[in-house]
């Protein structure tokens, strides 16, 4: 059988659409102490900024999917980096209130990236060359990340912290030009099919748990009751959500929890903080290997130990940041593989498997939203970092149980 080329130019566009799907979030974070002072804020309104797009993923996933059946998967994809622009643009605006209705922005764009481009990789690239599109798309999420958390501060420090964030919408610029350009030639392929193929004409999209390559869009049945009973649901639940809450409360504070325990600089702490992002990388990378060679649920109890060493370096000995940052990248990566491969294999169709999405992804975003401005909060009242990262240390702890369980009761003991 021969073999399919690989769509360079859509894998390009795509590619260049996933910097602008987590860097907008993570690029507050490097500059939270300036904003904070900036703008007075207490330690829980600087964690709403970027608690905002995490209600948003929470709130809005089901809606995104429904965008997409109606709107089709080239105008969704456009219409997100379009929204990313204009919140890029939004909060750009002095004050605290367009600051964060532009994160609001931000993150319900986001949303709809984050359903549709795995729906454009699985229905655009070949099928052996799908696992390679996926990779690439995956690790461009952290490079966008990455990029963000190591740039700001020294954007902030020529041009200061709100046009260095709007600096960034050069990056959102070129990914609607490139989509934009794939959208034109999409259209003039399709005036040139027969007039019979009404369905690639259209560009319908059917938003398939089966055709996707990540966690599946949340399309909820109507009759949920069923699922709502599966013990595996609650801890896929506790997993996700424990997960999550610690990705997003140490994106926010770590490079602050930097300057206020070690003696680096601002630029520092943002180069530092961005392993958190980068060393994400390695982890999505190799849970599937791992789960290969020791198994679901050693994989699992590693990493949860792995959160609760970054965590508990973090209080003891915080001038090897880095080192203790590469293990919670790990752990938060290689989980969120763990986590919706068990929810796959134990789905009992398509239906139940959006269900399961909905609940895990809805529930899970919800409650990592209360987790910046909860650790902020504090952080504020205790007037040090030790409180609060001992909560997110039982958080940590709460997850390695809650997945390692999760594990057993989908793979068995293996």
């Amino acid at each position: 059988m021969m073999r399919r080329a690989m769509p360079w130019f859509v894998l390009s566009a795509v590619l260049v659409a996933a910097l602008s799907m987590r860097g907008p979030i993570i690029a507050v974070t490097p500059v939270l102490p300036e904003i904070t002072a900036d703008l007075g804020l207490t330690g829980a309104s600087a964690g709403m900024l970027t608690t905002a797009p995490v209600l948003m993923f929470a709130a809005l996933t089901p809606l995104a999917a429904l965008l997409i059946r109606r709107a089709g998967a080239e105008t969704a994809l456009l219409l997100s980096l379009c929204g990313v622009l204009a919140g890029t643009a939004l909060r750009a605006i002095p004050g605290y209130a367009p600051m964060l209705a532009g994160m609001f922005v931000i993150g319900a764009s986001i949303t709809i990236g984050n359903v549709v481009i795995p729906v454009v990789i699985r229905r655009d690239v070949p099928p052996d060359r799908v696992a390679t599109a996926t990779a690439a798309y995956t690790a461009t999420l952290n490079v966008g990340s990455l990029l963000t958390a190591l740039g700001t501060v020294p954007l902030a420090e020529l041009l200061g912290w709100s046009f260095a964030l709007l600096a960034w919408g050069m990056i959102t610029v070129l990914g609607v030009v490139l989509w934009s350009a794939h959208i034109l030639r999409r259209r003039r392929a399709l005036r040139d099919l027969p007039a019979g193929d009404a369905s690639r004409r259209a560009g319908a999209v059917s938003i398939d748990p089966q055709t996707l390559t990540g966690p599946v869009p949340v399309i909820v049945e109507r009759r949920m009751t069923g699922t709502m009973r599966r013990p595996i649901v609650w801890l896929l639940l506790a997993s996700f959500s424990a997960q999550s809450a610690v990705y997003y409360a140490m994106s926010t504070w770590l490079p602050t929890i930097l300057l206020d325990t070690t003696s680096v600089d601002a630029a520092s702490a943002g180069a530092l903080a961005s392993i958190f992002q980068g060393a994400a990388i390695i982890g999505a990378l190799m849970a599937p290997a791992l789960m290969r060679v020791v198994g679901p649920v050693p994989s699992a109890v590693m990493m949860g130990g792995c959160f609760a060493v970054m965590v508990c370096g973090l209080l003891m000995n915080p001038s090897l940041a880095a080192v203790w940052a590469s293990f919670g990248a790990v752990a938060h990566a290689a989980g969120f593989v763990l986590i919706f491969t068990a929810l796959v294999r134990q789905a009992r169709s398509d239906s139940e498997a959006a269900t399961m999405s909905a609940v895990v992804q809805g529930g899970g975003y919800l409650f990592a939203a209360t987790a910046a401005p909860a650790l902020g909060a504090l952080h504020e009242s205790s007037g040090g970092w030790e409180i609060p990262l001992l909560v997110l240390l039982a958080v940590a702890v709460f997850y390695g149980v809650a997945l390692t369980t999760a594990m057993v009761k989908a793979f068995g003991r293996s």
